[in-house]
């Protein structure tokens, strides 16, 4: 069986324009190889690291789609560059590749991430609540038994790898650069995967609020398109906790009867500090 191939997307030499240098100075420099059949960015990157600029700093580990580390800007859009086919870019121009424009640049391709990390520290874990929350049994084996719904609303959220393309593109990061009051669409999902947890009894509504600064978040949705893992960040994360943010703060029913949607649940200890970039 004989198979069509487009000559657009046919393997040859292919152009890419790299970034080089540091937070001083640096450029985009031109590099030309051959390509082979299913040939992704990544493989290109390293193809040139190899034969032609063994200095070249590239961060990467798995090459499956799976780590997270190989989160880069190619022809201005983030992407894992080992999930970027070089036949699904345009064959007629050069391809470019840029390190991610929110976090601090270290050399070439490489940013430091570490902001993230502090982040998370400063999200109280999971953490049992004292009494089960209605909707929640014990069978005799001492085992929760919870209904399949609650189990597929925080299973999604498992799925991301942290490759932090999300917290990338989004605006309020990338553009505005107010790290020291926006947690990013990464752990706005971790909160609402805590919340939405029903053996959870933090309530982090106010955290999530003031020193996550949910509100800041205009739901553009543009986390949500560049997430490996198909994750609905926005609709199923986000929107969800600005609700019950709503719901919390400004509801004139609930504070008429005295009560919050997070009701039974405990406040997490004070933070002491703020996790800037």
């Amino acid at each position: 069986m004989s198979e069509t191939i487009d000559l657009a997307h046919a393997p040859g030499p292919r152009k890419l324009q790299i970034w080089r240098g540091d937070l001083t100075s640096g450029e985009l420099v031109e590099y030309e190889l051959e390509t082979e059949p299913g040939m992704v960015v990544l493989d290109a990157v390293l193809e040139i690291q190899r034969s032609q600029a063994p200095d070249l700093a590239v961060r990467w580990n798995c090459k499956a789609a799976k780590c997270g580390s190989c989160s880069a800007e190619v022809n201005g859009r983030p992407r894992l560059m080992c999930k970027t086919r070089l036949d699904h870019l345009p064959a007629d121009e050069p391809i470019t590749v840029e390190p991610m424009r929110a976090f601090p640049l270290i050399r070439d391709l490489v940013t430091d991430v570490s902001w993230n990390y502090r982040v998370n520290k400063q999200i109280t874990p999971f953490t049992p609540r004292e009494s089960l929350k209605p909707g929640v049994e014990v069978n005799e084996k001492g085992e929760f038994l919870i209904d399949q719904a609650d189990t597929d609303r925080m299973s999604e959220f498992r799925k991301c790898i942290e490759c932090f393309m999300c917290q990338d593109v989004c605006h309020i990061l990338r553009d505005h650069r107010l790290h020291d009051r926006y947690y990013g669409p990464r752990f706005m999902m971790r909160m609402a995967s805590l919340d939405m947890h029903p053996l959870d009894g933090v309530d982090r509504l106010d955290q999530i609020a003031d020193e996550g600064g949910i509100g800041l978040c205009n739901i553009t949705k543009c986390c949500t398109e560049v997430c490996p893992e198909g994750i609905h960040i926005t609709d199923n994360a986000i929107i969800p906790m600005k609700e019950r943010v709503v719901d919390q703060r400004h509801d004139p029913l609930l504070k008429l009867l005295h009560r919050t949607p997070n009701k039974g649940r405990r406040k997490p200890p004070p933070r002491t500090e703020t996790p800037t970039l």
